[in-house]
């Protein structure tokens, strides 16, 4: 598995980017029972330390204090290993636990910018306590940790030891740190922070604007449509049946979470289905086209809805965000349109503006120059003049030129579907 963060700024439709690109390479290990015990510890240790340091800034803001320094923090970690009570988190590499108090900075810092508006997208809430019944637990390792690993191919560990790896590549650089995770199927996974250089490829001669959709997962403007593999609604029978088992179970019984394990499982084969498929297609379209045109979807809206399932079995913004790191590095042009862009109702052939369409409508005629449209495939034709791409990116003219407006409808309302 394959993840990017990208330092960027947007400017217009398009997003420039600045840096390098940081990449998250992601491997299954296979500890051993005696790895297994000490990952166990260790997750266990790191969620003390977060859970002591969060009641300890709770304290302090409760009783009026000023807000307690990573190095006071930090000062105390080191006092509480020295105590019989803590003196057990000795037994783990000091590095994890000095990551779980950056963690917990991180989620203090990330709540007060939401607080203050200067971090985009929805509020997020104050940190909580970690649980040990959480289903994912996780530790990191940074250089300072000297993790490394081996010529023969294992990962090594402190204090866990030298774990087997299935390598599916090689990575491009040396990691910067590595978070070694129990998600809730009990599988463990190794996840390299690595710097890449970017990789241009050969210029490519055509450029692609997409509609994402349910029916047809993706709608390019050249007339090609790819179908919606539905992954999780093609695993919803075995689904049920795993979770009618589990309900019957009693509470707090091994056979309870054998059972919770099965339904893990069938939810994390979907998901790594799905994550390869937006893979496979997210580097063809980057490949093959210069540029590349998204809509800015209102997800979070359509989740609420009766289409949430669906909506969530597709996953447009791991799609997008794919598409986006990958034409950072390789040199091609990523565009993200407006959501308020009438894709719908205007004519891609001669841009007359012909009113919202209920969405069973999927062909219309242009009243203005007569031409039949697929409705999706004129949304994407659209999406790609809107980003300001044309036919053809070799040079030519690609802006859309000025189209009259018509007298009955000037503007374009928000609410216009």
């Amino acid at each position: 598995m394959l993840f990017a963060s990208v330092d960027a700024a947007a400017s217009g439709h398009e997003t420039r980017y600045a840096g390098r690109v940081h990449l998250r390479y992601s491997f299954r290990i296979y500890p051993t029972p005696g790895q297994q015990q000490s990952l166990a510890r260790a997750f266990g240790c790191a969620r003390v330390v977060f859970n002591d340091a969060l009641r300890t800034r709770q304290q302090a803001h409760a009783a009026g204090l000023p807000s307690l320094t990573d190095a006071e923090l930090s000062a105390r970690l080191t006092a509480a290993k020295a105590t019989p009570e803590r003196a057990w988190l000795g037994d783990v590499s000091a590095v994890v636990l000095q990551q779980a108090l950056a963690d917990l900075t991180a989620a203090y810092r990330n709540f007060f910018a939401s607080l203050t508006g200067r971090r985009n997208g929805p509020k997020i809430a104050p940190p909580t306590f970690r649980s040990r019944k959480d289903r994912r637990q996780a530790i990191r390792f940074t250089a300072n940790a000297r993790f490394r690993v081996l010529p023969g191919g294992k990962l090594r560990l402190p204090k866990i030891g030298d774990v087997s790896v299935r390598w599916s590549r090689s990575l491009p650089s040396e990691p910067s740190s590595v978070t070694v995770i129990k998600d809730a199927a009990g599988r463990y996974f190794a996840s390299f922070v690595v710097q890449a250089a970017a990789e241009p490829l050969a210029p490519a001669g055509t450029v692609v604007g997409i509609d994402l959709g349910l029916t047809h997962f993706a709608v390019l403007s050249d007339g090609r449509k790819v179908a919606s593999p539905r992954f999780l609604r093609r695993a919803e029978k075995k689904l049920r049946r795993a979770q009618q088992a589990l309900s019957r179970k009693q509470k707090g019984s091994q056979n309870r979470d054998k059972a919770r394990i099965k339904v893990a499982r069938a939810h994390a084969r979907a998901a790594d289905a799905r994550r390869n498929f937006h893979h496979q297609l997210s580097t063809a379209l980057i490949r093959d086209n210069q540029a590349v045109a998204v809509e800015e979807l209102a997800v979070n809206g359509l989740a609420r809805t009766r289409m949430a399932r669906s909506v969530h079995d597709a996953g447009w913004s791991a799609f997008t965000a794919m598409l986006e790191y990958k034409a950072r590095l390789y040199g091609r042009e990523f565009h993200r349109i407006g959501r308020f862009e009438p894709t719908s109702q205007v004519c891609s052939a001669c841009g007359v503006k012909d009113g919202p369409k209920p969405l069973y409508v999927r062909a219309w005629t242009c009243a203005g120059c007569g031409a039949t449209h697929d409705r999706d495939v004129n949304a994407a034709r659209n999406i790609a003049k809107a980003a300001g791409l044309a036919a053809s990116a070799c040079g030519v003219q690609v802006r859309p030129g000025p189209i009259p407006a018509q007298r009955r409808e000037a503007g374009t309302l928000r609410g216009a579907a």
